[in-house]
């Protein structure tokens, strides 16, 4: 199998409503995937079901009880994107319990409870396996008014490489991706000013932000067999941000 081929595999894929996610779905069927989607809007997995004959489970994954469900549900697959993410704008002095706690259930909790269940799938079936877990630039950047997203995507890169370590033993590879601001459709919305554009397109040495579907390839990649001996990484896909 090559990163171009997934013809067999089956890949469950959070967050694949919207985004990033969507365009991880997309390219996984393109190429051969059985898609099982998880999203919490049921408008958004009966679209992509539409387009790509995906598998929908609808689940609020800040609720760890039916995050645990729907994951379960969704088993078995071959592969396990974790791409489901949310975020706030708050200062750190102003950032609430409720609101931080919200985004540590979405961006971090809800991978390892997906992650466990899929964890204990494949070592029941004693298959390998691949977790791709979508993480942010902001794992390892203090971005001002992200209090809580940095936070939580710098624990979900941490939580990342003790998986990596325990269940690469068990033939289950575990990696990250950290993309820098991506254009979704409500990134180039927020965005779209060039002026309020400008200070963070000066941190970018190859002059642009980066489209859904250059995160997606590299996500490819980290699942597939042409990534067999890489573990445990968390791999920038940023123009270079991570350099300045």
């Amino acid at each position: 199998m090559t990163s171009q081929d997934f013809s067999g595999k089956s890949v469950l894929v959070t967050g694949a409503g919207k985004g990033i996610g969507r365009a991880v779905a997309i390219m996984l069927a393109s190429r051969g995937a059985k898609v099982v989607a998880l999203s919490r809007s049921e408008a958004d997995l009966k679209s992509l079901e539409a387009e790509i004959g995906s598998r929908s489970i609808a689940v609020d994954l800040s609720d760890a009880a039916a995050t645990r469900e729907a994951a379960i549900a969704a088993m078995p697959v071959d592969y396990l994107v974790n791409c489901a993410g949310t975020t706030t704008l708050d200062s750190f002095v102003d950032v609430s319990a409720e609101d931080f706690d919200h985004l540590m259930a979405v961006n971090t909790r809800a991978p390892m409870i997906v992650s466990q269940e899929y964890a204990r799938s494949r070592i029941g079936m004693n298959a390998a396996g691949s977790i791709v877990n979508v993480s942010s630039a902001s794992a390892t950047t203090g971005f001002a008014d992200h209090a809580a997203y940095c936070a939580s995507k710098g624990a979900l890169d941490a939580m990342s490489r003790v998986m990596a370590n325990e269940l690469g033993r068990k033939g289950i590879r575990v990696n990250c991706v950290n993309p820098t601001i991506t254009l979704t459709d409500m990134a180039r919305k927020a965005w779209s000013d060039p002026e309020k554009a400008a200070p963070m397109m000066a941190r970018m040495p190859l002059g642009r932000f980066i489209e859904t579907d250059e995160v997606a390839e590299v996500v490819l990649f980290l699942l597939s067999e042409r990534a067999a001996m890489v573990n445990g990484i968390s791999m920038p896909v940023d123009s270079g941000f991570a350099i300045n």
